[in-house]
């Protein structure tokens, strides 16, 4: 009796410390984390909006950016992010998405400075990275992927921001 107590107080014990990174960040509207930052996890507000970004096509992928300001949600966290940038991609030929591989972005800043790549990750259909867009001006997303079909392809997008 003892024993089974036992075992299952370690099992609550390792499903709550499993689960409090997860709850510690979780706010409503969350699709994705960051996969670099402590902020791994972290939400973005509901009343976030998405921004459409352009899609692309390449060697018979269809990609397809979106962009949701969360500068708010972390600023409150200290988190110098101000964007998700979220891409989906599908096949070309019948829709299917493609959600398994691996993605990187490298973001270009309105004065023409690359910086450092960030790997996206791949969660709810789409990958994703928060990233800080704090320049007014326009910022341009170049995607590196290496799908499920192991091609590497390169998609690319844009963004005017205007609040900076």
């Amino acid at each position: 009796m003892k024993l089974r107590k036992t075992m299952i107080g370690g099992v609550a014990c390792l499903f709550l410390v499993s689960a409090l990174p997860v709850s510690l960040f979780a706010m409503p509207g969350m699709n994705h984390s960051t996969g670099k930052d402590s902020t791994a996890g972290m939400a973005m507000a509901s009343t976030a909006t998405a921004i459409m970004l352009q899609t692309d096509l390449q060697e018979g992928v269809k990609a397809m950016a979106h962009l949701k300001d969360i500068k708010a949600a972390m600023a409150e966290y200290g988190s110098k992010e101000t964007h998700h940038f979220m891409v989906q991609f599908s096949t070309e030929d019948d829709g299917q998405s493609l959600d398994t591989g691996l993605a990187a972005v490298k973001v270009v800043d309105p004065e023409g400075k690359e910086l450092d790549p960030r790997k996206m990750m791949a969660m709810d259909g789409s990958f994703g990275v928060d990233v800080a867009l704090n320049m007014k001006g326009k910022y341009q997303f170049e995607v590196g992927t290496k799908l499920k079909d192991g091609k590497k392809r390169v998609f690319r997008f844009h963004y005017e921001n205007l609040n900076g």
